[in-house]
């Protein structure tokens, strides 16, 4: 029987290796955080002490890592893969990882007579738990067959999809879809919450007609149940999204919705959401709404619906406002995983609206862009996230309909009332 290495233990990395031990594979496992293979271990599992002594140790070797950073450091750093090579190993990566890297990893292993296939899988930590998988392979094809069987002793299937970088490109477009119909039923759901229909009731239709999505199976008892622990975490949704726009940006290709998916998971990422599981996003639909996505209560009608506490007051409604109220704002640029650029450039407060502000500047930005606005320190406000989705221009001058991101309602109505503070009435 082969004997297997297994390098990455986290959410998706331990069941997997669990699974085979628990077939009766000889399974050798390494994680840089060595608690995470202490279950491992007393199932029967032997315990690498860096990575290059599984790779030694192992005729096939497993690696399931968080991103492309930390696989390649994996394989290059001292002790790393590369150190542990020898000719009759095959590498098995379960990654999500951008197809180059893959296709990197394929031309430095086959120069060591190593043969390599990317195969990142389908389907979340309950899947990896009942052994129901789906591989997406990209590589050799008779390397393929060859480790077809040891792919289902963790899946249900395991697809050849052609050469190197083609699993890779697979998963990311899978998980592009993953993302948009998540979100999708997040806000559905806050649509039907907000117009006083029980999510529940609502649910049931879904399920029924042709929204019912794999989606809505597998999060939305999760986010009626206000259950967000982690079976995808929503930072590492955020992660193949932005692989997703690197991808669909070499393409020349517009991806409006991806971009929208994209967006919404940011704003669950600045509220602080990024370990939870990526169900949790609905928390920026329930700030808009003001209200709970749950089982626990039926939703309120719409004329009972409390109002947000940033409706603004009926006097505000009924008469002209003027603001002034300096702002420094902070626009920032993702670069790469892990890595932003920024700026800051000065801003007025104009308005404060239901779901939002309305910012004045000289300086041009683009929609859907992410600001960080920061208020005079005599506001004692922390820096509040915003994304802008209106503009217009009066001269050299441009204002800002920025939709806030992750506000907690206590922020809320400290900000309300600083601006109440401001307000000029003209009679």
């Amino acid at each position: 029987m082969k004997r297997i290495g297994f390098i990455g233990l986290g959410t998706m990395g331990n069941p997997m290796a669990a699974n085979l031990i628990k077939k009766g594979y000889m399974v050798t496992v390494y994680n840089r955080t060595t608690e995470k293979a202490n279950e491992l271990v007393r199932l029967g599992a032997e315990l690498a002490r860096t990575p290059a002594e599984a790779a030694k140790s192992s005729d096939v070797l497993f690696t399931m890592l968080s991103n492309d950073a930390a696989l390649l450091d994996t394989f290059y750093s001292e002790q790393g893969i590369l150190s542990g090579l020898h000719p009759a190993l095959t590498i098995i990566d379960s990654s999500t990882v951008a197809a180059q890297t893959s296709q990197k990893l394929a031309e430095e292993l086959e120069a060591h007579f190593v043969d390599f296939l990317d195969a990142p899988v389908t389907g979340t930590k309950p899947a990896a738990e009942a052994g129901t998988l789906t591989f997406m392979v990209g590589g050799n094809k008779e390397v393929f067959d060859e480790h077809k069987d040891l792919l289902l002793a963790l899946g249900s299937k395991a697809l050849y999809l052609g050469p190197s970088g083609s699993g890779s490109y697979a998963k990311i477009a899978h998980n592009t879809m993953v993302g948009i119909n998540l979100v999708g039923l997040a806000e559905g759901l806050s649509i039907a919450t907000k117009a006083g229909i029980n999510p529940v009731q609502f649910l049931e239709i879904v399920r029924s007609g042709g929204a019912n999505s794999k989606q809505v199976e597998l999060k939305a008892d999760k986010i009626l149940d206000r259950d967000f622990s982690n079976q995808f975490s929503l930072k590492l949704m955020l992660k193949d999204l932005v692989l997703a726009q690197e991808l669909t940006s070499k393409f020349q290709m517009p991806a409006p919705m991806l971009q929208a998916a994209t967006g919404l998971i940011q704003m669950g990422l600045s509220k602080g959401l990024g370990e939870e599981d990526l169900s949790a996003v609905i928390q920026c639909y329930e700030d808009w709404i003001g209200q709970a996505v749950s089982r626990e209560k039926e939703s309120l009608s719409v004329e009972e619906t409390p109002a947000s506490p940033l409706s603004g007051r009926e006097r505000r409604r009924n008469m002209r406002v003027k603001l002034d109220i300096r702002l420094k704002l902070s626009i920032y640029q993702w670069e790469q995983e892990g890595s932003f650029s920024g700026q800051n450039i000065d801003g007025t407060l104009f308005d404060l609206s239901e779901s939002g502000l309305q910012i004045t500047s000289s300086s041009p930005l683009a929609p859907d862009m992410f600001i960080v606005i920061h208020f005079p320190q005599e506001a004692e406000l922390p820096p509040i996230t915003a994304r802008v989705i209106r503009i217009e221009t009066n001269g050299s001058e441009f204002r800002y309909g920025c939709m806030l991101s992750g506000l907690p309602p206590y922020v809320r109505i400290k900000l309300e009332q600083y601006i109440e503070d401001h307000i000029e009435y003209a009679l």
